[in-house]
């Protein structure tokens, strides 16, 4: 099990955000700001570098993200959570599912941000092979950059200044986790099944400009959850916790209500 470096702030119902790839936890800063309210008991979000990423080394292991899972799971039991509402942007989100799928006693509540549920087909699964060999390859995770993987996360007319935070973000990656992440991602199985027996509340969350992880994916994430929002945000891509904060507070913060409300909090 890796120990995950984290970032964390307030004092309230535990939330845990994954990041995507290849970015780091630094990427949830204005939910770390944000979500906690005046006097930090809204929430206690947890955001943690998953292996390779921000200031988690990478793993050496087969590439599965159930290793993922447990590391979260390993680090609720550091910090003495014992359960928390669990959230994933993009391969968080993939995280977020196996959480679900091996933890589910964990689980106070899901949030399923500009992810699927479904297994890569063919052509992408040959993609993350050819990335994760070039990156190894050159040593380097300056391919991101290269092939302006930004272009292809952010929504149309998207600010500079944003498209250069994620160019930041990406650089900081290690090669091997890179390279491990995106094996793991294309070994992934399905989750729909897991979806359909969560007994507890979700939000499905995705940008209206989203081509990686488009809303028709999100609408049959929402199918297949049985107590569920599903929020739409319009001009945001496939990083709409970046592109559209506000918006994407709102609905992780109407999530917790529901949490609270349901009474699947923190035990």
């Amino acid at each position: 099990m890796t120990d995950l470096s984290v970032l964390e702030n307030g004092t309230g119902t535990p939330l845990v955000l994954l990041h995507a790839f290849p970015l780091s936890a630094r990427m949830w800063q204005r939910q770390l700001t944000d979500l906690p309210g005046p006097d930090g008991s809204r929430a206690r979000v947890i955001a943690p570098d998953l292996p390779g990423f921000g200031g988690t080394p990478p793993r050496t292991d087969p590439p599965a993200l159930e290793l993922l899972a447990d590391d979260v799971a390993g680090l609720l039991d550091r910090l003495g959570v014992a359960r928390a509402v669990v959230g994933g942007l993009s391969m968080g989100g993939y995280v977020a599912m196996q959480f679900a799928r091996r933890h589910p006693h964990r689980l106070a509540g899901l949030l399923l941000a500009d992810t699927k549920a479904g297994a890569d087909p063919a052509p992408a699964r040959a993609n993350r092979e050819r990335i994760a060999a070039a990156v190894l390859a050159r040593d380097s995770v300056r391919l991101l950059v290269e092939e302006r993987m930004e272009e292809t996360l952010l929504a149309p007319g998207t600010p500079a200044a944003l498209a250069a935070e994620v160019r930041e973000l990406m650089a900081t990656a290690t090669p091997a986790g890179a390279a491990w992440a995106q094996r793991a991602m294309a070994a992934r199985t399905e989750a729909f099944e897991v979806l359909a027996g969560l007994r507890v509340p979700a939000a499905v969350v995705v940008g209206a400009e989203d081509a990686l992880a488009p809303p028709s994916e999100a609408e049959a994430m929402a199918q297949a959850l049985p107590d569920v929002e599903l929020t739409l945000i319009p001009l945001a891509g496939h990083l709409s916790a970046l592109e559209a904060p506000e918006a994407f507070t709102v609905a992780v913060l109407g999530l917790l209500r529901r949490v609270e409300r349901a009474g699947s909090g923190p035990a």
